[in-house]
């Protein structure tokens, strides 16, 4: 299993969190692999911008001493202006081919990623997600690829130049005045030390800013958001001070980030000038004595500030490398994550046709997350094809678990589940679900138009086959009354439909799907009087013919079920028809008893 994510109430903190090491970049490598023309004209590209960013100032040199010698003639200035010329071109044209080329491996990459996670979370169990926060997951989709794309595009590019250039400058350097080139080697920490130690402090600056303008975004979604509560109950004094002191501390730390950039620009100007200023002495005082010509000390200057700079900029590009270090790692444990429940090596094929038996043969379960106590335990039964079996009892009695097994979401610690007389561990989990059809208690719709919502389980289904299937589940009317008919866009989760309509669209999407076992979870706990009934006609229909098992805690829903089973604590207590279960006096009878009787009196 994978280290769970952090909370989100965390996951800022986390996402900006560096590695600590680069060890996890080798993922990003292997993917860009993929691609080595672009890889190739990327680093040819950059060994290109680098060798003429170096080629400037030479042509300083030249420019210097030949063209503004005395006695400087026109054609000496004009070749040495045209070579500066030629290597501008040259830098800008390779720089285009540069951005072109990294910026298309970022998104490419991040591209592949993004499938690759997405593919392989596909493929784990729904425990996985109840461990695993999916908001956490889809800020590791989204904030660290983006923080990847960054680094693969931008900050690896930035490195390796600023490498080649620092490392060439330098060879350069010593070239032009090996005396100044270590004179330099020693300013150049004391250069870039401070202005790394304030670019830090004004990074964290900067991040705890960020949060604090976000926290003033959040507050004010959330009141905005509550405003018919926080007016009704006269809270908008209370509600306004709290606004204030978010707005106040958002002040107090952009005051911080301002102070830390004043001090820390202050600081970068002085040290920088003051360093091309005692290099400027010094190269004066040598062009005083003869030992250097005016071109060199120009040259060295321009040089100089190009590795200063280089040497500068990798010290905050290699604190970059290890956040997207970080951002890898991060992501592939989703890449690396193995399903618990997976297809055996030669799975057993289910009969055809299906007949929609189940069976569970004294099974024993335990949720990961709860070892020690027994979801079920010693349970057994038999469903036989065509029959309707409700499963009652209260809250927690291992109700839910059973449809989990059925589908195989998990494998019991203890005995076996059959379907059509094949074990589940032995069969492929994808055609064990291709026979079973879920109406949950809430029906989850996709932000989709309606056609796609409805044939979500029978993707090939036509538009026929689609109007026969809402027809059945009384869905029919309000479908055609949507402005664009099967076309209408439902909104995030149906929003634009009641939660009544939304179920007749979950129980029509499951009449598509044509598979021999029904799994009704509570299917009409949540609605009103009028979509129950509706509701419940269309689920009438729908249970004719298949192997039915029904969760219900309205006792209502399931009084003509062929059989009832009663669980309590993980097992089964009771098994029989409504009027035998009633007349026995137990579990069922006591439950019937108090739904009934309020039914009653709420009746009256």
């Amino acid at each position: 299993m994978a280290r769970r994510p952090t909370s989100t109430s965390a996951a800022p903190a986390d996402e900006d969190k560096p590695a600590r090491s680069l060890g996890p970049l080798a993922m990003i490598w292997r993917l860009g692999a993929n691609y080595p023309r672009q890889v190739t004209l990327a680093l040819l590209a950059l060994l290109t911008t680098s060798s003429a960013t170096i080629a400037i100032p030479m042509r300083f040199k030249a420019i210097v001493d030949q063209a503004f010698g005395t006695g400087a003639r026109v054609d000496d200035i004009a070749h040495a202006f045209e070579g500066l010329l030629a290597i501008v071109l040259v830098l800008g044209a390779a720089t285009a081919v540069r951005f072109y080329c990294v910026s298309w491996l970022g998104e490419r990459v991040v591209a592949d990623l993004r499938e690759k996670v997405q593919a392989n979370l596909l493929r784990l169990p729904p425990s996985f997600f109840e461990a695993n926060s999916p908001k956490e997951i889809s800020s590791r989709m989204t904030s660290d690829t983006s923080l990847i794309e960054v680094v693969v595009g931008t900050t690896v590019s930035i490195a390796l130049r600023n490498a080649i250039t620092g490392i060439g400058g330098t060879i350069y350097l010593f070239f032009l005045a090996p005396r100044l080139t270590l004179e330099l080697l020693v300013v150049i920490p004391l250069v870039i030390v401070p202005i790394a130690t304030f670019g830090r402090r004004l990074k964290s600056a900067s991040r705890t800013s960020q949060d604090r303008i976000a926290d003033v975004g959040a507050k004010v979604a959330e009141v905005l958001g509550a405003m018919r509560v926080v007016q009704s109950f006269n809270q908008e004094a209370r509600e306004a001070g709290r606004f204030a002191e978010v707005v106040e501390q958002t002040f107090a730390a952009a005051r911080r980030r301002i102070a830390i950039r004043a001090v820390m620009t202050a600081t970068v100007m002085v040290l920088v000038f003051g360093s091309i200023t005692l290099l400027l002495w010094q190269g004066a005082l040598g062009v005083a004595r003869g030992t250097i010509s005016g071109g060199t000390i120009a040259a060295f200057v321009v040089t100089a500030g190009l590795v200063a700079g280089a040497f500068g900029a990798l010290t905050e590009v290699y604190g970059e490398l290890l956040r997207g270090a970080g951002a890898a790692s991060r992501l592939n444990e989703l890449l690396n994550e193995k399903p618990a429940i997976a297809p055996p090596a030669r799975p057993m094929a289910l009969p055809a046709p299906p007949r929609g038996r189940i069976a569970f043969e004294k099974v024993t379960f335990r949720y990961p997350a709860r070892p020690d106590l027994p979801a079920i335990m010693d349970f057994s039964l038999s469903v036989e094809p065509g029959e309707t079996v409700a499963i009652v009892g209260p809250s927690g009695a291992g109700k839910s678990t059973v449809f989990q097994l059925a589908q195989r979401f998990y494998d019991p610690q203890a005995g076996t589940i059959k379907l059509d007389g094949v074990p589940l561990a032995s069969a492929d989990p994808a055609e064990i679900r291709n026979r079973m059809a879920l109406v949950p208690q809430e029906a989850v719709l996709f932000a989709a138009n309606a056609r796609d919502n409805l044939r979500y389980g029978n993707w090939e289904a036509s538009d026929e086959a689609i109007w026969e299937a809402a027809r059945a589940a009384n869905a029919e009317a309000f479908l055609r009354e949507l402005p664009e008919g099967l076309d209408t866009f439902l909104g995030e989760n149906g929003s634009r439909l009641s939660g009544g309509q939304r179920q007749r669209v979950a129980i029509a999407r499951a009449l598509l799907r044509q598979a021999p076992i029904l799994l009704l979870d509570e299917a009409t706990s949540a609605l009103d009087a009028e979509s129950e009934r509706l509701v419940q006609d269309a689920l009438d229909r729908l249970m004719a013919s298949r192997t039915t098992l029904v969760i219900a805690h309205r006792l209502a829903t399931v009084r003509q079920a062929d059989r009832i089973v009663v669980m309590d604590g993980g097992r089964i207590v009771e098994d029989g028809t409504h009027e035998a279960l009633s007349r026995a006096g137990g579990l069922y009878a006591r439950l019937a008893a108090l739904q009934f009787d309020d039914r009653a009196v709420a009746a009256q």
